[in-house]
């Protein structure tokens, strides 16, 4: 799947809050940098690990909390 399709759905996930996608994106990439198993069928080794949460909120793997 391309990059915008993808960066369009995880921003539906969110409600269309681009500061709040990226912020998910970067907690999730520390935490697969740091050791942390993919949630999708994607290897860390080989991928960009914020491409890979990218995909995990895209496709609904990562729960967001939109509260304060």
């Amino acid at each position: 799947m391309k990059i915008e399709k993808l960066t369009a759905l995880a921003l539906e996930r969110v409600d269309f809050d681009r500061y709040l996608l990226a912020a998910a994106v970067g907690k999730r990439a520390t935490a697969i940098a740091n050791g942390a198993a993919p949630l999708v069928a994607m290897d860390p080794k080989t991928e960009k690990f914020t491409d890979i949460a990218l995909v995990e909120i895209a496709e609904g793997k990562i729960i967001i909390n939109q509260e304060g």
